[in-house]
């Protein structure tokens, strides 16, 4: 892409996220995230997507995994994943530009059809659910393309779906292309960790029994476990009590309700270990925590 290609995406992407945070679009899937400044780490659940930095720079982390990345550059989420990110790069004359696509398993494994599956490196274990690569020329001009049809809201109904296709596939034929098809591979154990991920994020508030998860995707407990923390970078105990805390917040911010209520309605039954996981996990207890981000909703 040329100086004058990127700056013309660049300005599009300004000109169409004019307010901080997500901007939704006339494209099923498609948002533009933008900041004026610098965050403090933000914690959420990242669904399948990639993530295509236009401007700036962002940080992501997961358990012990830390991902930095920028611009001709874009980060890939394979799996359902509690993570947290942080811009490190942004003002108010250069903000923070990012276009986020969802991937969906299913238009993974249609396109799987006709393609085939991407070669593996030679004993490869299971994938991590994300990585960032270099953005290929390609990629990036299909990803310009598809920006443009928001600017044409009559076609996107006809064309988006071709150049989403396009972008997957450019994906999935890139070096790292083999991570993300193996999530609609069936009987690899990355698929199996996702059934296993879809399973807790339907039963968070339920007790763990990593028994009877393993016994249902034909894994063994120390497989299960080994596979798991591959994918996720957490074990399944740390990735539901990642669930629980993140959903407690929201609730707390969105409904104001008090932290003892939130701890029951996300499957603790001890207020004092909610109060102490909390404060490890957001550096502050509940309570201290909601006023300071309340407060910073009003400034």
């Amino acid at each position: 892409m040329t100086l004058s290609a990127q700056d013309s995406l660049v300005e599009r992407v300004l000109r169409l996220a004019p307010r901080q945070g997500a901007n939704a679009t006339c494209v099923p899937g498609l948002q533009l995230y933008r900041f004026d400044r610098p965050n403090e780490p933000l914690y959420a659940l990242y669904e399948p997507s990639v993530c295509l930095i236009v401007q700036g720079r962002k940080r992501v982390l997961i358990g012990d995994q830390v991902l930095n990345y920028g611009p001709m550059r874009h980060l890939v989420v394979s799996q359902d994943l509690p993570m947290s990110g942080q811009v490190l790069e942004a003002d108010s004359m250069t903000p923070y530009l990012c276009i986020a696509l969802s991937l969906s398993a299913q238009q993974i494994a249609s396109l799987l059809l006709d393609i085939g599956r991407p070669a593996e490196p030679s004993n490869a274990g299971s994938a991590s659910g994300m990585y960032t690569e270099d953005s290929s020329m390609e990629l990036i001009e299909a990803t310009h393309r598809l920006i443009r049809l928001l600017d044409a809201p009559h076609d996107a109904p006809a064309l988006a779906p071709l150049i989403q296709r396009e972008i997957l596939y450019r994906l999935l034929t890139s070096p790292n292309g083999w991570r993300l098809a193996r999530t609609a591979t069936p009987d690899t154990y990355d698929q199996r960790v996702a059934r296993v991920i879809s399973w807790m994020r339907d039963r968070y508030r339920e007790p763990l029994r990593v028994a009877d998860l393993a016994k249902a995707v034909h894994m063994s407990e120390s497989s299960l476990h080994q596979n798991f923390k591959a994918v996720t970078a957490l074990t399944p105990i740390q990735y539901q009590k990642q669930l629980r805390l993140q959903e407690a917040r929201r609730l707390m911010l969105a409904e104001c309700a008090s932290a003892a209520v939130v701890a029951r309605h996300v499957g603790y039954e001890s207020p004092s270990q909610f109060s102490r996981e909390y404060a490890r996990m957001f550096g502050a207890p509940p309570g201290r925590d909601r006023v300071r981000l309340l407060g910073e909703r009003v400034h």
